[in-house]
């Protein structure tokens, strides 16, 4: 038995579904103070929630075993998205099959005409989004006097998403006495007045604190310049190689640029924002389902409710905004028992930032380099001989093709060729910058550069600044190419730079004409001073005066 206080229709169809144990969410609330109590539960993503509160509200849906006849709905599920309603449906579905309740689902991009035929017909419980309910409630196709019990999923993230006076509008019409159920991930005040307003008594169940919501998900975290990010994404993409990869963005525009770049490099892939229909959408998750796209971009409210068992990397391209955003992201990984990885990609100023936040999350995450090149193709020869050395089973087709290789190529060429046609589809790493490169490329003087021209950056030690972020950056900024930097020297504030005396003209004017970028805000670059000139540098003392916040100065007319 998984757990003596759970109704015995439901333990059946869990049984049937191969669990063996319930998960802390689960077993908190059936338990006997839980009992017919109205309930606040913060779980993390992936912890069962979907379960544990269609098990929760069995008593008040069920008579004896089976779901009584009704016209009326006797339990509600609001969710903030169409996917987490679907999702959270069909797990109903399968839980009060053998009770024989019938689940109805009520979401925008569905045909509202089948939907009320839907109602009218009759459901036990019935699952939609604030404003598909909202719709049918105020068209009288939706009737909630009957009902039972209620349940808000995320209702954080519906608060977020503005669907307040909905979610207001739906509890308002329900009868006074039925039992409210609040799954929320974080405690914000609207959540707590809501509360207040809506519940009875609630009790409190927190799971958020449990190892549990962390065990099977490995964290790390790589620092790299801003304009590396794509670069890194490309690498870890390659590096892991996996069944499937979410990618999180933070607006619709940045989910854009990365999703034609990836399609570009040759990456099977697809893209979830709020600017895509319900079909694209429908498209996009039927093409990962089906292993004809590895990786999706999305941003946060575009990928909740995906629920896909095969999704074991999940890569933080845009920082999320608080410890709960990550680890809502992080959820798409690691889900009923499976291992996932999740990456945040850092760029070097905002290092401490996050470290701040996974000690707020108590999550203790590796600090990696991005994988290089090198390293990408050695996990690709490894993969590869593991490939060709599974078992497959041949046809007399595939046999004859063999033996004529044989006749015509030699072995080494036959292997060759293999190889070739099965890295076709293997997009190429990119090359950064590695940590053991930087000193010996850019910390000593370089030959070729006599007559070089000094400049100066407000970012020194003090701002994490290191030559694989600044020369990117400088780069970008001066519109040169790589090899027209010299050494670059980091002092406590500041940060000097060598410019071949060639370039120079161009770099100032560049320089004058560039628009500082958002994430590089405050930076200032301008020629140093002679006086300034780190001939003397000394990397234990470094310069204690303060950066100069100007333009680069126009030289003076003659004249």
């Amino acid at each position: 038995m998984l757990h003596p206080k759970l109704h015995s229709a439901l333990a059946e169809a869990i049984d049937a579904r191969g669990y063996t144990e319930l998960t802390p969410v689960q077993s908190a609330v059936i338990a006997e103070e839980a009992h017919g109590r109205d309930l606040i539960v913060s779980a993390k993503t992936g912890s069962g929630k979907t379960v544990a509160f269609g098990a929760a509200i069995a008593a008040e849906l069920l008579e004896a075993d089976r779901a009584p006849f009704t016209r009326t709905p006797l339990g509600l599920v609001i969710a903030p998205t169409r996917e987490l309603a679907i999702q959270v449906s069909r797990e109903l579905d399968w839980l009060y099959a053998n009770a024989g309740a019938r689940v109805v689902t009520c979401v925008g991009g569905m045909d509202p005409i089948k939907e009320r035929r839907a109602l009218t017909g009759g459901a036990h419980i019935v699952v939609g989004t604030p404003g598909r309910l909202r719709d049918h409630l105020e068209r009288c196709a939706l009737d909630l006097s009957s009902l039972r019990a209620v349940v808000l999923d995320e209702a954080d993230e519906m608060l977020d998403m503005g669907f307040r006076e909905e979610l207001e509008e739906i509890l308002d019409a329900t009868p006074p006495e039925r039992r409210t159920l609040l799954f929320s991930a974080t405690m914000p005040r609207p959540i707590v007045a809501l509360a207040k307003r809506y519940q009875k008594d609630a009790l409190r169940i927190e799971t958020l604190g449990d190892k549990e919501g962390h065990q099977d998900i490995a964290y790390q975290a790589v620092a790299v310049s801003p304009t590396d990010i794509e670069h890194a994404v490309v690498n870890l993409l390659r590096f892991h190689d996996a069944e499937t990869a979410i990618l999180f963005c933070a607006t619709r525009d940045a989910v854009r640029r990365l999703h034609a770049s990836l399609t570009e490099r040759g990456f099977h892939s697809v893209a979830l924002s709020g600017e895509h229909s319900q079909n694209e959408r429908n498209a996009a998750l039927q093409a990962l389902r089906d292993q004809r796209a590895r990786v999706c971009v999305a941003t946060d409210v575009a990928a909740r409710g995906i629920d896909l068992p095969s999704v074991s990397l999940v890569v933080h391209v845009e920082l999320p905004r608080d410890a709960e955003a990550l680890q809502h992201r992080s959820g798409r990984t690691g889900r009923a028992g499976r291992k996932g990885t999740a990456v945040l990609i850092v760029p070097y100023q905002r290092r401490r930032r996050v470290e701040g936040m996974l000690r707020g999350a108590r999550i203790a995450a590796e600090w990696i380099e991005v994988p290089t090149a090198a390293e990408i193709r050695v996990k690709d020869r490894d993969r590869l001989l593991a490939q060709l050395a599974e078992p497959v089973e041949l046809e007399d087709e595939d046999r004859d093709l063999a033996q004529q290789l044989g006749k015509q190529l030699a072995p080494e060429a036959i292997a060759a060729a293999l190889v070739r046609a099965l890295r076709t589809d293997m997009p190429a790493p990119e090359d950064i910058l590695g940590p053991g490169e930087r000193s010996e490329a850019r910390e000593g003087p370089r030959p070729g550069f006599a007559g070089a021209n000094w400049f100066k950056l407000n970012a020194g030690r003090r701002h994490n600044a290191d030559p694989r972020w600044l020369l990117p950056l400088i780069c970008r900024y001066g519109h040169v190419g790589r090899t027209e930097i010299g050494a670059i020297r980091i002092a406590a504030n500041e940060s000097y730079f060598q410019v071949s005396e060639g370039a120079t003209p161009s770099f100032v004017k560049a320089l004058r004409r560039a628009t500082i970028a958002p994430e590089d805000q405050g930076l200032v670059i301008e020629p140093a001073e002679p006086r300034e000139k780190p001939s003397n540098y000394r990397p234990e003392q470094g310069y204690e005066k303060p950066a100069k916040i100007r333009k680069p100065r126009k030289p003076k007319q003659a004249g």
